[in-house]
């Protein structure tokens, strides 16, 4: 048994939670998403607007595996669709900053030119302190993928801990050479 496929998912006021065909409809004052799920596999009811429930019609290996991340795909998209997700980088080393230039994050990052990265649909990136950077947005896969694009243009380095990363992660520091 899937401990986290038995957990029925609770639907906030504000989003609308559709069934047609084997894709699922949800809506919310962040935005909308279309989820496709396996009726061969799974049964879905949605009762009265309020809960979702999602079981899978026999149990064997394989739907053991599907019926958590079934689940837990739908309870990312109901989430992101009422409240949103958003990740927090944190730019550290001497002249790093980043800027906004219309669609685009302008970085420095002392590479010997700037780095344009450009902002996709559905994602909000806010600059504060050009230091910080906030990406906010409704799917969290989308907003999970941008933050690791931002932080590949320059992992933190263990010497001095220079580099983009995430708030509160941690760096494991390494001592430098002796004489």
């Amino acid at each position: 048994m899937s401990k986290i496929g038995k957990i029925n998912i609770t639907i906030p006021d504000k989003v609308k939670v559709l069934l047609s065909g084997n894709n699922i409809n949800i809506e919310g004052p962040q935005g909308k998403k279309t989820l496709n799920i396996d009726l061969n596999i799974f049964d879905l009811n949605i009762n009265e607007g309020k809960e979702v429930i999602i079981k899978p019609k026999k149990i064997d290996q394989n739907t053991k595996r599907l019926w958590g991340m079934n689940r837990s795909l739908i309870n990312n998209a109901i989430v992101g669709a009422s409240k949103g997700y958003e990740k927090i980088l944190e730019l550290s080393g001497v002249g790093f900053r980043a800027s906004l230039k219309g669609k685009q994050l302008n970085l420095q990052l002392g590479f010997s030119h700037d780095i344009n990265f450009d902002i996709p649909e559905g994602i909000k990136i806010t600059v504060e302190k050009q230091t910080i950077l906030k990406i906010f947005g409704f799917d969290k896969q989308q907003v999970g993928m941008i933050a690791a694009e931002i932080k590949s243009l320059r992992p933190p380095e263990p010497y001095k801990g220079k580099g983009i990363k995430e708030q509160g992660q941690y760096i494991l520091r390494k001592e430098g050479k002796k004489k």
